[in-house]
């Protein structure tokens, strides 16, 4: 085994589902964590950013827990861990935290041994974690993946997106856990709805593949999962069905929620137009919310460069303004 003194990597946020494709279809996006980890003598956590406030800071903790797992598959001990982390991403709003966190620690991990364990590996253990493999597939690759879970191994492809397209995320201010949105939905369906998704999810991943963003808007149509939770996200509904009409090539609730997601075409005339009716559409529902500007990731989780003493703070903060 190869043990380094420390090793820091960056991983991007995701939204999953794109509409109709539950549980199946992740992009990355241009929103990310930091992570250091390094061998100590007595485990300790550095949590910086208002994201990552009340998270265990003992053994507890996701980020350890992780880590452990890859030392155990790859046959080695590192029972004490210094592990740094900072993160752009919000708790439980649908823009893939819990995997980004996942990703992170397995990569950081596995590099911090040598690299013993491949990505596909490391996507099989993270998907085992959260259960389906949109998110986590997403920050591990970059870009968008259409990938299927067995239960036990993920097969997926990675599609390059357009270079004309862009993201504007609503990030309402309340959380909303994955297990009630997850809740709300039915157990049963019937052959119209199955059938609707199937084709229109079909077609996203065709028009995401070939570039062709005319089709996203008729894509991205759903019946499995947001009538559903719409009732959760005052005024999803009222964006699923009008945004378009704004500017907007297309519209989702953003995994499991509450943050909303429209897609772009980056040169479009009327991205202040669409941001400012989805704020107000929100605001008219008394909901506050933030909105974020945002390209597909390309990259997913990187190593960053060793910088020696490099404190991580300066380093990340260096890697934030670059």
């Amino acid at each position: 085994m190869s043990l380094k003194q420390k090793v820091t990597v960056k991983v991007p946020a995701s939204t999953a589902n794109l509409g109709p494709g539950f549980d199946t279809l992740g992009m990355a996006l241009s929103l990310y964590a930091w992570l250091e980890m390094k061998p100590a003598e007595q485990t300790s956590f550095h949590l910086h950013g208002d994201h990552l406030t009340g998270l265990p800071t003992d053994k507890s903790n996701l980020i350890y827990e992780v880590a452990q797992m890859v030392f155990n598959e790859a046959g080695v001990s590192v029972p004490e861990l210094e592990i740094s982390m900072l993160s752009n991403i919000p708790l439980t709003r649908g823009l893939g935290s819990s995997a980004s966190a996942i990703v992170g620690a397995l990569a950081a991990a596995n590099a911090l041994i040598g690299t013993p364990l491949s990505d596909a590996k490391l996507l099989d253990m993270a998907t085992s974690l959260e259960k389906h493999p949109d998110n986590v597939g997403a920050s591990l690759y970059g870009g968008i993946i259409a990938a299927a879970w067995d239960g036990h191994h993920v097969d997926h492809i990675r599609i390059e997106p357009a270079q004309d397209l862009e993201a504007l995320v609503i990030v309402p201010d309340f959380q909303l856990s994955t297990t009630k949105a997850r809740g709300i939905i039915p157990q049963q369906f019937g052959m119209s709805d199955i059938v609707h998704n199937i084709s229109r999810s079909s077609l996203l991943v065709a028009a995401l593949s070939s570039g062709r963003l005319d089709m996203i808007h008729k894509a991205m149509s759903d019946r499995l999962h947001q009538p559903y939770r719409a009732s959760l996200v005052p005024g999803m509904a009222e964006i699923l069905e009008h945004a378009v009409d704004h500017g907007a090539l297309g519209a989702a609730l953003s995994g499991a929620g509450p943050t909303v997601i429209t897609f772009v075409d980056r040169h479009s005339q009327r991205k202040n137009e669409l941001e400012q009716y989805l704020i107000d559409t929100m605001g008219r529902e008394g909901i506050t919310a933030t909105a974020m500007w945002l390209d597909p990731d390309l990259d997913g989780v990187t190593v960053l460069p060793d910088q020696d003493e490099t404190p991580f703070l300066h380093r990340v903060k260096g890697d934030v303004n670059a």
